[in-house]
């Protein structure tokens, strides 16, 4: 449950980042049933607003807080392809 903890601690700046970001039309992160399961819904207006987002997250506190906890992703859209 610490990992829970870190993402409660740096989720809501995460969050105030993207949302501020040139490009991102939506971001959303809920907690699952199961505690130790976010779900992030994002949307960006093109491929490079997304890739300045991934960019800008991998060089952020939030990134190094949180580096260790798994992370699976499932893209959709113009930037998967």
């Amino acid at each position: 449950m610490h990992d829970v903890s870190i993402i409660r601690e740096h989720l809501p700046e995460h969050i105030r980042l993207t949302n501020a970001e040139t490009g991102c039309l939506s971001f959303k992160v809920w907690q699952a049933e199961d505690p130790l399961i976010w779900n992030v819904e994002e949307a960006f207006t093109d491929p490079a607003a997304f890739a300045h987002h991934q960019q800008r997250t991998r060089a952020s506190n939030w990134w190094r807080a949180t580096a260790r906890i798994p992370r699976r992703y499932d893209i959709s859209g113009p930037a998967s392809e």
